[in-house]
C-alpha cells in the first residue's frame, strides 16, 4: 500500500501470550468472545497508510499489504505500546484520590480514573492509600493482529467523504469540484457543533495532503424554520 492510501480495515486483535481476544471489528466474533458492546457500531476499520495513526508494528506491515489477503502476525511491545515502565506506577493518597475523582460510586479495581490530567488504572486502594498505573493497558504486551484490507477508496469524491467521516463521524455532505477547487455544502446542524472550527482546519489539511485539492469552500445553508399551526 503506497502512503496516504485509505483503506478500509477487519482486524481482530488478541494478545499473543494467551490468545486473549482484545478487540475486534466484527460483531459475530465480539459476541463469540463475550466482548460485544451494543453501544458500539461495528465495521471495518478506517485508516490512511503511513500517518502515523496506527502503532509503528501495524502501520509497516500495512504498507506491505495487499488488499483481500487476510494476514496473520505479531507485534513485539517495542513496536506496539512499548515495555511497560515502572516510574509509571505510582501510590498516592486515598484522600487525594477521593477529591480527584467527580463519581466515586465509579470507583473500582482495574477501572480507569483521572488524576492531575492523567488517565491511569486504578491497581490497589486500602489502608488510606491508592496504586494508580499510568502505562498503556496493553504496555510490555505482545499483540497478534489477524486483519485484511476490505476496501481501498479511489475516488477523489469518497476520499473526501471518508476524510470527513473519520474526523466528524458523518458522510452526508455535499460536494462539488471546479477542477480542483472544493465547495462542500454543510448540514445545518454543523453550525452547532463547537469544535467544528478548530476541526476544519485539520480537515483541509487532509483534503490537500491526501486529496489533492486547491481551495476550500465551506457553504453553509440555514433553511427558514416554519412554525407548526395549532
Amino acid at each position: 500500500m503506497d502512503k496516504g492510501t485509505i483503506v478500509h480495515i477487519d482486524y481482530d486483535l488478541f494478545n499473543a501470550d494467551n490468545e486473549k481476544l482484545i478487540e475486534t471489528t466484527k460483531e459475530d466474533i465480539a459476541k463469540e468472545n463475550d466482548l460485544f458492546d451494543e453501544n458500539r457500531t461495528y465495521s471495518p476499520m478506517i485508516t490512511i497508510v503511513g500517518d502515523g495513526r496506527l502503532i509503528p508494528g501495524f502501520d509497516s506491515h500495512l504498507s506491505e499489504a495487499e488488499a483481500g489477503k487476510e494476514y496473520d502476525f505479531e507485534i513485539e511491545p517495542e513496536e506496539a505500546y512499548g515495555a511497560r515502565d515502572a516510574s509509571k506506577i505510582e501510590t498516592i493518597s486515598q484522600n487525594v484520590l477521593l477529591r480527584s475523582v467527580r463519581d466515586q460510586n465509579s470507583l473500582a479495581i482495574g477501572a480507569p480514573v483521572e488524576i492531575g490530567g492523567r488517565t491511569g488504572i486504578l491497581q490497589f486502594m486500602s489502608a488510606g492509600r491508592a496504586r494508580i498505573d499510568y502505562n498503556h493497558p496493553l504496555a510490555g504486551i505482545t499483540l497478534r493482529y489477524v486483519y485484511s484490507i476490505v476496501k481501498i477508496v479511489e475516488s477523489r469524491e469518497e476520499k473526501i467523504q471518508t476524510l470527513m467521516k473519520m474526523n466528524t463521524g458523518r458522510d452526508d455532505f455535499e460536494i462539488s469540484f471546479d477542477d480542483d477547487d472544493l465547495t462542500m455544502t454543510l448540514p445545518e446542524e454543523m453550525a452547532y457543533d463547537q469544535n467544528w472550527p478548530f476541526t476544519k482546519f485539520s480537515i483541509v489539511t487532509a483534503f490537500r495532503e491526501h486529496v489533492g485539492v486547491g481551495k476550500v469552500i465551506f457553504r453553509e445553508v440555514h433553511e427558514p424554520r416554519q412554525l407548526e399551526e395549532e
